[in-house]
């Protein structure tokens, strides 16, 4: 999972609106609990994926996120003991001692869980749609030799992963068992050290750093900047204003309260439109 520039809204964007769109999607996860309102940012980061063209980047990852939501929720219900009303009465399990399973503990489970899905999402939909190099070039101003360090050690783990794919590829040539992740791993790291000495010498020879930096060129901002900027703006002051106001309830313990009101439907149709807005402008997306 690496990032490939593509004809998107979210690719034409520059790197610091796209962190915050993805920023904000992961705060206002994190902001509400309310089932509706976790399912419809966890819809829009979905949304996005697909509008940005790497749906199916993220429905790899999502079926890593649900390994781990469906084991954070089996957590949470055995080892949880609030909650008033008990659904399964599993009784002596060894470490967790007498257990008794709650509705609370189950559905406060699942929240963490649905949760944990749209992190691993969000974070997906960072990696794939944001240029790495873009986001190192923010940071330029702050240490600009950290930014390089970043930058050479983010290039070598596309070529790793190639370097493992041709091993793997003329090892298959050769008769006997195929080799192993570990053995594959050993073989494509052991001249990292290598590789990264040939580099800082070509960069030496190049007198990279040598000479004074002209100041960079400041672009001007487009349409797709400002659409991406404000809508992480509104996403994290949508979740956060309904988390002060009230306006979206959820309690879990120690008797759940999760009602479906007009409140909760309007947070979470506006912050579906937030995230999904940006994406119905696509001229320009081809530079």
């Amino acid at each position: 999972m690496i990032y490939r520039r593509r004809a998107s809204p979210l690719h034409a964007a520059r790197a610091g609106a796209a962190c915050a769109y993805c920023l904000a999607l992961a705060c206002a996860a994190l902001v509400v609990s309310a089932p509706i309102v976790l399912g419809a940012v966890t819809l829009a980061i979905a949304g996005a994926g697909v509008c940005a063209g790497v749906g199916r980047e993220l429905r790899r990852a999502a079926l890593l996120a649900i390994t781990l939501a469906i084991l954070v929720a089996v957590i949470n219900a055995l080892v949880t003991r609030q909650g008033l009303t008990v659904i399964a009465r599993v009784g002596e399990l060894p470490v967790l001692g007498h257990t008794d399973v709650t509705l609370e503990a189950t559905t406060y489970g699942a929240i963490l869980g649905l949760r944990v899905v749209a992190l691993i999402l969000c974070g997906a939909l960072y990696t794939t749609a944001v240029d790495p190099d873009e986001v190192l070039k923010l940071f330029r101003r702050v240490s600009f030799r950290s930014a390089l360090t970043a930058t050479l050690a983010t290039r070598m783990v596309p070529v790793l992963i190639r370097d493992s794919r041709r091993l793997a590829d003329a090892q298959r040539c050769r008769p006997g068992r195929p080799p192993t992740r570990t053995q594959l791993m050993r073989a494509a790291t052991s001249g990292v050290l290598d590789r990264a000495l040939d580099v800082a010498a070509a960069l030496e020879v190049r007198g990279y750093g040598a000479a004074r930096r002209p100041p960079p060129a400041r672009k001007p901002y487009s349409r797709h900047d400002l659409a991406f900027a404000s809508s992480a703006l509104a996403l994290v002051a949508l979740a956060i204003g309904a988390r002060i106001a009230g306006l979206v309830k959820f309690t879990a313990y120690p008797s759940l309260h999760a009602p479906v009101g007009a409140g909760e439907l309007a947070v979470a149709a506006c912050l579906l439109a937030c995230a999904l807005l940006p994406f119905a402008d696509r001229r320009g997306i081809e530079r």
